[in-house]
């Protein structure tokens, strides 16, 4: 897979509603369990903050790919030579 390909392919995923709609659906899911769980509840609510993590970290991945290719093209632009 090409870095051209994974950058439009990540833009598309990052655009795209249902997509979006699932981080957000799942983070809401997720803080309302979490405002909803026990003091007495340690090992749901870890879960529960381990899991918020894993999704900030695919977003923030899927948005890195999107960022590393305009990077690239403006690396390009200024330096074409190297």
């Amino acid at each position: 897979m090409t870095d051209e390909f994974r950058e439009a392919h990540a833009k598309r995923l990052l655009k795209d509603e249902l997509f979006t709609e699932a981080f957000d659906v799942l983070r809401k899911e997720l803080m309302n369990r979490w405002e909803a769980s026990g003091s007495t509840e340690v090992e749901a609510r870890e879960s529960i903050w381990l899991a918020m993590r894993l999704l900030d970290k695919i977003y923030g991945h899927i948005t890195s790919i999107v960022e590393t290719g305009r990077m690239s093209k403006i690396l390009e632009k200024q330096h074409p030579h190297i």
